[in-house]
């Protein structure tokens, strides 16, 4: 990892991936761990799914996000901030009728890097169940969005 500061507005070597209808700006990667600020439109969601070697946050910046958590609902505010340990289904939603945006970073980085890489502008959800498979993202089936 770099000595350095990602500026606002800012990312990674100018990387932004699309992923699901959602924006994510990487600000830091290293081995022991990467973050990205991502912005969600109202209707988006994260399905279900369960990191089985990475630990996964997340810190509300503006909006309201709902969640399920270790088989718990929710709704995260800004300021409220999700710990997610590897091996706990979870599931994000904006179900808000307004943009939200947030601060990921898991721990360690693990495939997350060129995960994002290969889902980046993809559309089809199988293909997007499969390839997370090979980046040990295991998604469940998701509910009603």
């Amino acid at each position: 990892m770099k000595a350095e500061v990602t500026p606002a507005g800012g990312s990674v070597d100018g990387v932004v991936w699309n992923v699901l209808g959602q924006t994510y700006v990487p600000k830091s990667r290293s081995e022991s761990s990467t973050s990205w600020h991502a912005t969600l439109p109202a209707g988006t969601f994260v399905p279900p799914h369960i990191h089985p070697n990475q630990d996964e946050f997340v810190h509300i910046l503006t909006g309201e996000l709902e969640y399920i958590l270790d088989g718990k609902e929710g709704v995260a505010k800004p300021g409220d901030m999700l710990c997610m340990p590897r091996g706990v289904m979870h599931g994000l939603f904006n179900r808000s009728g307004a943009e939200m945006t947030c601060l990921f970073w898991v721990s360690p980085s693990d495939k997350i890097w060129a995960l994002f890489e290969t889902l980046s502008g993809m559309t089809d959800p199988d293909a997007v169940v499969k390839a997370s498979a090979l980046h040990n993202v295991d998604f469940l089936p998701a509910p009603d969005a």
